[in-house]
Formats: structure tokens, C-alpha cells, sequence
């Protein structure tokens, strides 16, 4: 394994304490009341969970709180619950029943308000579709949306029926996308005609008709209009949403689940090319999402909250959708890009809706840096009152700007790290307790017991850099990969045999805050998202020139990490047109969002005797660093100095 042990070369020292007014108020005030909380849930598990799941609604109360240990728990046993009652029904009995649960503003300008009422009326009405269409409790149900409302009733329909939602971004190809209905064994699928990005259209209903020539367990598909552009509607099995809903029941009750009923498969980037299924229960995820956004986000029934991810990745299920509607919020959505059409899109919409919660990832607020600190001058930033940073370890400089620019040197920043399989934030500063340092993600949440460990599963101590793993089950935790129970052993408990490996490098300063330091698998983290290398490997193998390829990720000043590709080809020497060629021919097979940075080809790749590529040398070649990790065990010495000569 790569990556054990690392030495960590960034020194920061500035800290910042938590503003004596923002404390004042906040739902966790000290850090003295932190402590108590995280000391109370290490040593009580059980009973403090126990006391925290009192803030859900259940139909039935649970027997045992914790039953199992590591990998193999269960929560909350006995007990029955509805995720999507828990999100908007139990609102409709005060006085957020008239209260906003979404505002939503398109990339063209157009804007929408449901208020948890109308909420609650859209999801039983669509809920009452799905069950039209044949949808049974258990059964799984594509949706391949854009950020629109609709995507939000339809996670909440399932939700409300026992369905289980697997979410694919719309920035997927029509093969990814067949290969989840797949794997999935989809029953229905749930799109749009389209949806708006940067001015152009993302053609999604082609790429689901595309996709159902390959995947052929789906019987129905649901378009929903948005873009206006002719699509071809397959008659019996393509329908459109207002056609449907305008006959459907506002009447749905919320079915009874148990509290380990699945919600949702949400595939991620493996190490290896298959996507991984990552599949969420019921109580567990909708308490953890629940209590984090309650926590980090010091969340108020005036706050206007804005996360934004997508809603097909895990930021937007847990961080969009469940964590902030079981609290009972006003979640601001934004269809579109940062840029479009101009670079201050973001900043007016927050002095549009006077946003108070703005979470987003570094790579945007790189991007932010680069656009210039005119676009967010230009607007009055002073609703502001939090902000938040997810999706990869935040630089200390671009912290510092986000903190001075954006803040206004008055909001706190609260840097998250966790994951898919995580389901909600693990470690974060909670904004009214926690001394905050730039680049540092802090402390971990109540109920969250990490470690950095060697490869023998040893405790290093501080600043030592090594694993980062957690020694104690979590209630939001995954609790399979969808029917690959083995794979869900093998990736996450097999490294450090009792505890869940997270597949991040990071180290624990003498102030117990962690410093997460990246991945230590072959997984790319581009834009805050996980791509596996094999996938993009996959797709350049499969165009005819080529006869190898190697990916590795190199830093990018925007991105994070930019994907660079080492290319053999069959014949001949490339060029710069076979480049283009290449990276259109990734963005078919896989995404936009995996098309190469760079491409250099080579009549050979560094391997070793056994023929296993070293990737570890092309990162230091594509990162341009010129003394190269240990090459004893490579076999052929010339390939090094030739590929170093290549240039994009």
C-alpha cells in the first residue's frame, strides 16, 4: 500500500477561535460542551445514540440501539420509520408548514418556492406514480435528473414507498449510466428532457435512451419536461411527469420501514473498474445527516442554507436533501454553473436570497480565486454567517481567501471531511466550539472514534502522517455494497482487520486536530469527485490506437488533481489531433468530468519485472518532479528519460 506514513511537508500555525457572538447562540456552544458530547457518545455509544434518535419521528420504537460490531451492525432494531415522514410530514404539524423548503432558481433565471407543504402534496402525488408504474417496496428506481425540485420529490417518493433510489449525476455517459441500471436491476427509470449548464443544453433523455439499448430490467421511464427540446417518447414505456401527476393523489401515506430498510444505492469510483454500489439504511443515515446538519451548520429556523453539490453525488443526498429537510430548513438550489453568465453568479444569488449558509467545494473556491475578487466585491456578501468547505482537504491560501473575501473575516469556516460511504461528516470544527486552523478539517464529530495507524494497524502518534481509520461503528455508515457483500469486506474492513479504512492519508496534530492529507488508493479526486483510474484507463484502451494506458492524478491549481494519461498506441506516433480524439473519446465513454488534462504518448510504460505499471513514478513525472521515488525493481531505465521528454 502507498501512502503509509507520510511525511507531511505543510506548517500552518494560524488559528482561529470561534467569535464570542457566534458562540453565544450556537447549538454547541464551548468546547468544553464538545468534549462533553464526544466523550459521552466514545464511552456510552448506545446510550447516546439512543438519546439522539429521539429526534426523528418512528411509527414503532426500536428494541436495541446497536446490534453487531464492525463491518456487519444494524441500528435502532425494531424500529419503523419513514425517511421521507421524518423530512417533510411531521413539518406539516407546526408552523413550518408554510415555511420554504426549497428556493430554486434555473440557470436561465427562472425561479420556484415549495413550501413544506407543497413539498409534501408534489412527493405523495409522485409517490402515487411510482406505484401507477408497478414500483414495489424494495424495488430500484433510476433517477438521472438536473438540480431541479423534481429531483427532491422524486428521492422523497421512493422514500415514501419503500423504493430504493440509485441517483446518477447528469454529467454521466449513457454507458455509465447502463452499467448502474445494470447493476442495480433498475425497474424505472426518472429524467429529464434536459437540463441547462454554462447556456447549453445536457441532453439527458438521449442518453437514457441510449443507455436502455444496454440495460434491459427497466420497464418504464418518466420524463420530466425542462428544456423544451423534441425527444423521442417511446410509446407504453416513456411518459411524461405532468401527464402523470396531473392524474395522481395528493394522498400517500408514508409506508412503515423498518429501521435497516435500504434507502438508496449511490455508486462510487472503485480502484478498480467497477463502479461500487454503496448502499445507505433507513434510520441510521437519516439521524446521522439529520444531527450533522444540526451541528456543523449550526442550523436556525431563519437560516437560508446553501449546499452546492449536485444532488447526484453523496453532498447533495445527505447535505441538500436529508440532512437540512429533517431539520426542517430552507434549502437555496441552483440549477447551473458558477460562471454563467458571468463569474459572480453565485455571489448575486446570495444577495438575491440573502443566503446565510453557503457550502461548496475547494475546487470552486479556486476557481473563485482565479476569476478575481471583483465578482464577489460587486455584491453585499453580509447575509453570510457560515461557511463551508467539502469534497477534498482545503489548501491553508485559498481557506485564507474564502475566510477574508467571502466571510468578511466574520464567518466561521467549517471544513468537512467524510464520504459516500460515510454518509454524513465525520470530522469538522463545529462553528461555535472549535479553534479553526487553515487546511485542517479539526476535530471529529460526536459519536466518531478515528485513528491514524500504521499499515499493521498501530497508533502513530501526533504528526506522524499515516491511515486514517475509525474504530467504532457509526449509525450512518454503509452497510453493504449492493449485492457485492465480499467486495464491501475486502475494500473497507480487510486493510486494518476491526476497523473501517477510509483509503485517506492523514495525520493528528498535539492539538487532536486531523489533517487529511489525500488518497493512498488509485482513486482521482477531480473536482471533489472520485474517479477511478481503471475506469478512465477502460475507456482509452477501448478506442483502436490504443494498446496501454496508464492514468495518474498530477495537482491542479483548479481542480485539485488533474488526470494525466500515459498512452501506448498500437501503431504510429500520436499527435495533437489523436489527443483531442482521446479525450473526446473518454468523455463519451465515461463523462465530461473525466475527460484528460493531459495526454503524452509513449512506445512504453515503467513496469516491473512482473509487468505491474508503475504509477507511483508516472505521478512524480506528471507532477513534473525530477527525483523519482525507488526504481529497483523497474525493468527498463530508458522508458523514465523518454517519457520525461514527452510534453502535452
Amino acid at each position: 500500500m502507498s501512502g503509509v506514513n507520510i511525511t507531511s511537508v505543510l506548517q500552518e500555525t494560524r488559528k482561529f477561535p470561534p467569535a464570542k457572538e457566534f458562540s453565544a447562540t450556537a447549538h454547541v456552544k464551548s468546547e468544553a460542551e464538545y468534549d462533553e458530547l464526544w466523550w459521552k457518545a466514545k464511552d456510552d455509544p448506545t446510550g447516546f445514540w439512543g438519546s439522539m434518535s429521539q429526534n426523528l419521528d418512528w411509527f414503532e420504537p426500536f428494541d436495541t440501539v446497536l446490534e453487531g460490531e464492525m463491518p456487519n451492525t444494524k441500528w435502532f432494531v425494531g424500529g419503523r420509520l419513514n425517511a421521507s415522514y421524518n423530512c417533510v410530514d411531521r413539518h406539516l404539524k407546526t408552523w413550518r408548514k408554510n415555511k420554504a423548503a426549497i428556493i430554486w432558481e434555473g440557470e436561465p433565471g427562472d425561479t420556484r418556492v415549495l413550501t413544506y407543504q407543497d413539498l409534501h402534496r408534489e412527493t405523495c402525488k409522485f409517490a402515487n406514480v411510482l406505484k401507477s408504474l408497478g414500483v414495489q417496496s424494495g424495488d430500484r428506481v433510476t433517477i438521472y435528473m438536473p438540480l431541479v425540485p423534481e429531483i427532491i420529490v422524486a428521492m422523497l417518493a421512493c422514500a415514501r414507498i419503500g423504493a430504493v433510489h440509485s441517483i446518477i449525476f447528469g454529467g454521466f455517459s449513457a454507458d455509465a449510466v447502463a452499467e448502474r441500471n445494470n447493476d442495480a436491476q433498475a425497474k424505472v427509470v426518472i429524467t429529464a428532457d434536459g437540463g441547462w449548464r454554462r447556456g447549453k443544453e445536457v441532453e439527458l433523455k438521449h442518453a437514457v435512451d441510449e443507455s436502455l439499448e444496454k440495460s434491459h430490467t427497466v420497464q418504464q421511464v418518466v420524463v420530466l419536461r425542462r428544456t423544451g427540446t423534441p425527444i423521442t417518447m417511446v410509446p407504453g414505456r416513456d411518459h411524461w411527469w405532468h401527464d402523470l401527476m396531473a392524474e395522481a393523489s395528493p394522498d400517500c401515506e408514508a409506508a412503515s420501514l423498518d429501521s435497516e430498510h435500504p434507502l438508496f444505492i449511490l455508486y462510487t469510483s472503485g480502484s478498480t473498474g467497477k463502479p461500487k454500489g454503496v448502499l445507505h439504511s433507513t434510520a441510521g443515515y437519516t439521524l446521522g445527516t439529520m444531527m450533522t446538519s444540526k451541528w456543523v451548520f449550526d442550523l436556525n429556523d431563519t437560516d437560508t442554507y446553501w449546499c452546492t453539490a449536485d444532488v447526484g453525488w453523496i453532498t447533495g443526498h445527505s447535505y441538500v436533501c436529508y440532512g437540512p429537510l429533517a431539520n426542517g430548513a430552507t434549502v437555496m438550489m441552483y440549477e447551473g454553473a458558477p460562471n454563467w453568465p458571468h463569474d459572480g453568479r453565485f455571489w448575486e444569488i446570495i444577495e438575491k436570497y440573502k443566503v446565510t449558509i453557503f457550502y461548496t467545494a475547494p475546487t470552486a473556491i479556486r476557481s473563485f480565486i482565479r476569476w478575481g475578487d471583483e465578482w464577489p466585491n460587486k455584491h453585499d456578501l453580509t447575509s453570510l454567517r457560515l461557511l463551508g468547505s467539502v469534497g477534498e482537504p482545503i489548501n491553508p491560501e485559498a481557506w485564507m481567501w474564502y475566510h477574508k473575501v467571502i466571510g468578511g473575516e466574520r464567518c466561521p469556516i467549517v471544513d468537512t471531511w467524510w464520504q459516500t460511504e460515510t454518509g454524513s461528516i465525520m470530522i469538522s470544527p463545529l462553528p461555535g466550539a472549535t479553534t479553526t486552523k487553515p487546511g485542517s478539517c479539526t476535530r471529529p464529530l460526536p459519536g466518531v472514534v478515528p485513528d491514524i495507524v500504521s499499515k499493521e494497524g498501530e497508533s502513530l502518534p501526533d504528526n506522524t502522517g499515516g491511515l486514517l481509520v475509525m474504530r467504532q461503528p457509526w449509525p450512518s455508515m454503509l452497510r453493504t455494497l449492493y449485492n457485492d457483500h465480499e467486495r464491501f469486506l475486502k475494500t473497507y474492513f480487510s486493510e486494518i482487520p476491526g476497523c473501517y479504512f477510509a483509503g485517506d492519508g492523514a495525520r493528528r496534530d498535539e492539538d487532536g486536530c486531523y489533517w487529511v492529507m489525500g488518497r493512498v488508493d488509485d482513486v482521482l479526486n477531480v473536482s471533489g469527485h472520485r474517479l477511478s483510474t481503471m475506469e478512465v484507463e477502460s475507456a482509452l484502451v477501448s478506442h483502436p490506437l490504443v494498446a496501454e494506458a496508464a492514468v495518474v492524478g498530477f495537482p491542479h491549481e483548479i481542480k485539485g488533481e488533474g488526470i494525466c494519461c500515459f498512452v501506448t498506441l498500437t501503431t504510429g506516433d500520436g499527435d495533437d489531433a489523436l489527443k483531442q480524439q482521446l479525450k473526446d473519446h473518454v468523455r463519451k465513454q465515461i463523462g465530461a468530468l473525466a475527460s484528460p488534462d493531459m495526454i503524452r504518448f509513449s512506445n512504453a510504460l515503467p513496469k516491473t519485472r512482473s509487468g505491474k505499471i508503475m504509477r507511483r513514478l508516472l505521478r512524480d513525472i506528471a507532477a513534473g518532479r525530477e527525483r523519482v521515488q525507488d526504481t529497483t525493481t523497474l525493468e527498463d531505465y530508458g522508458v523514465l528519460a523518454k517519457l520525461r521528454a514527452s510534453e502535452e
